[in-house]
């Protein structure tokens, strides 16, 4: 059985795409404070300094998108740090929820499908590189587990089923030089849930009550009936890219509080 000493990232150099997120920035606080030098990379640079500022990482302006921009990311990381322990995407699709299939658009449905499975391939190849090479390191995912089975979720459903079997493939690839790759399902993490978030993109006006019934809502949808928080699932990123996870590869955890059995 593993020791608490074993959740120690001391001297592991981790990424964070998508870092500059609540989600991003509570992990990579948590990577920083377990020892780890952590990166963050995302597209804006306002939102990033302010997350670095508060999670003690560093930051990099990516579009992690761009196959070549990650690329010369990557080796510019191992060129400052020597090398990449971790690799976390946190990368936003473009999904779009409350919409019947019968009636989504196309597009709306595709878009998270080939934008998160294209951004999850183009870290998850550059880091396994850098990881082969140097015969370690972990690579993690996250998505909502709709896979499983969720309605009027648009193609969050389809992305996520992508993204599951991507993370398995790697593992099988990667295992045998000493690369682990494991994924975390999560949906309605409340403390990310804002008056500012839920109204982007146009969605009618919320006040923090209507936010906070919301987040009763997810509450009694759990088993646990208590959603999971940021801290929850910066703590479990943080045993997964450990060496106490080291038994753990080609595996999704099922993070949800129990929102569906696995």
């Amino acid at each position: 059985m593993a020791n608490i000493s074993t959740l120690s990232l001391q001297d592991k150099v981790a990424v964070v795409y998508g870092g500059a997120g609540s989600l991003g920035a509570g992990v990579a606080k948590a990577y920083v404070e377990a020892g780890a030098r952590g990166f963050l990379a995302g597209r804006t640079e306002a939102t990033l300094k302010k997350a670095a500022a508060e999670t003690g990482a560093e930051y990099d302006v990516l579009d992690a998108r761009d196959e070549e921009a990650v690329e010369a990311h990557a080796a510019s990381v191992v060129e400052r740090a020597g090398r990449i322990d971790i690799s976390l995407n946190l990368v936003s699709r473009g999904d779009l929820h409350g919409v019947p299939l019968t009636e989504i658009s196309v597009e709306d449905y595709t878009r998270p499908v080939v934008q998160g499975i294209t951004c999850q391939f183009i870290t998850a190849r550059a880091a396994a590189r850098r990881m082969t090479a140097q015969g370690s390191g972990v690579i993690l995912s996250l998505d909502s587990g709709s896979a499983n089975g969720s309605p009027m979720m648009g193609g969050t459903a389809a992305a996520d089923g992508a993204i599951d079997a991507l993370i398995r493939q790697l593992a099988q690839e990667l295992g045998p030089a000493g690369v682990r790759v494991c994924g975390i399902w999560t949906a309605g993490v409340t403390d990310t849930l804002t008056p500012e978030k839920l109204t982007a993109g146009g969605a009618p006006a919320m006040d923090e009550a209507a936010v906070q019934g919301i987040r009763a809502h997810l509450d009694s949808l759990r088993m646990t009936k208590r959603s999971p928080r940021i801290a929850d699932i910066a703590a479990l990123a943080t045993f997964l890219a450990s060496d106490a996870g080291v038994a753990l590869t080609g595996t999704w955890v099922n993070a949800t509080a129990g929102m569906f059995p696995s």
